[in-house]
């Protein structure tokens, strides 16, 4: 069953992302993240200024099938058949299509009461799916 995992309180969903990004990508982790339309290309800079003089390799869905299928994470709005992961970053508002098929899920969520609103939705809709989500307060928590 899939785990899914909600990061609350991220002060800002892009920084947030991207060094959650990292971590991934330097543990080795094959990742896909769902982002709004028009929020690609502004995720796809951060990644290239994240740390200075580090890149974390990506692709999007213009890249070549090749670049896509070898790329350790890939960024679009719909998931890829040319990119397998086995975790998915969900930046989007509602619950991310065809989610069971990664072993792991993690919804990142902003302060912002919209946000906060949309994440209540998408808790709702993987509990009633049978899941239990699990709760990381990014307020409480230590960034590293």
């Amino acid at each position: 069953m899939t785990e899914v995992a909600f990061h609350f309180n991220a002060p800002d969903k892009r920084s947030y992302a991207c060094r959650l990004l990292r971590k991934a990508y330097l543990k080795g982790a094959r990742v896909l993240v769902l982002v709004e339309e028009g929020e690609r290309a502004t995720l796809d800079a951060a990644l290239w200024t994240t740390v200075v003089g580090e890149f974390v390799p990506h692709s999007g869905p213009a890249d070549p099938p090749q670049v896509q299928a070898r790329s350790p994470i890939h960024i679009a709005g719909q998931p890829s058949a040319h990119h397998t992961a086995s975790v998915l970053v969900n930046l989007r508002a509602e619950l991310p299509p065809d989610y069971q098929r990664f072993a792991r899920v993690i919804e990142v969520v902003t302060g912002a009461d919209a946000d906060r609103a949309q994440a209540r939705e998408r808790w709702k809709a993987y509990k009633a799916q049978g899941i239990e989500p699990q709760r990381h307060d990014l307020q409480l928590a230590p960034q590293d």
